[in-house]
């Protein structure tokens, strides 16, 4: 593979390199040096079905939205606990979840009851919940509508 060497001079010079110590320096720039370069968004999964999402996303929020906290009288969706909802192209759902704290003595049910509901959604036909604790879950991720109900606004 060759290397773009942009040099002081400003000479543009095609290099081939001899060994892999050398083929990145200050002066040079290879494909795999700017592979690592975060993209500006997330991309979507090889396995994420834009059309399946726009058909059943809407009713995989609706169907969470009817999961409430046992302990606050908010559902799910609106207290910013769902942090993301992938569909296939074969309508197998993966969410990911999070809950308000490690120790949430609601943490053995709420995940099943999303997985739950989910499954309960026509065209559906497979969901799976994944509880993760990154990013930690805050009021500020909970919608307005959470906040007027709880007395926070």
């Amino acid at each position: 593979m060759g290397i773009l060497n942009l040099n002081s001079n400003s000479m543009l010079n095609a290099e081939q390199p001899d060994t892999p110590e050398t083929a990145v320096n200050s002066d040079t720039v290879t494909a795999e040096s700017t592979q690592d370069l975060p993209s500006p968004e997330p991309s979507p999964t090889s396995s994420d079905d834009p059309l399946m999402t726009l058909k059943l996303k809407p009713r995989i929020i609706e169907a969470i939205s009817k999961v409430f906290d046992p302990e606050i009288p908010v559902n799910l969706y609106e207290l910013g606990l769902i942090y993301d909802i992938r569909i296939n192209a074969d309508a197998v759902v993966k969410v990911q979840m999070t809950l308000t704290a490690p120790n949430c003595p609601a943490a053995q049910i709420l995940p099943s009851q999303v997985t739950t509901a989910v499954k309960e959604v026509p065209d559906v036909t497979d969901a799976t919940v994944e509880v993760v604790w990154e990013p930690p879950w805050d009021q500020t991720k909970m919608s307005d509508a959470a906040k007027l109900q709880l007395g926070l606004l």
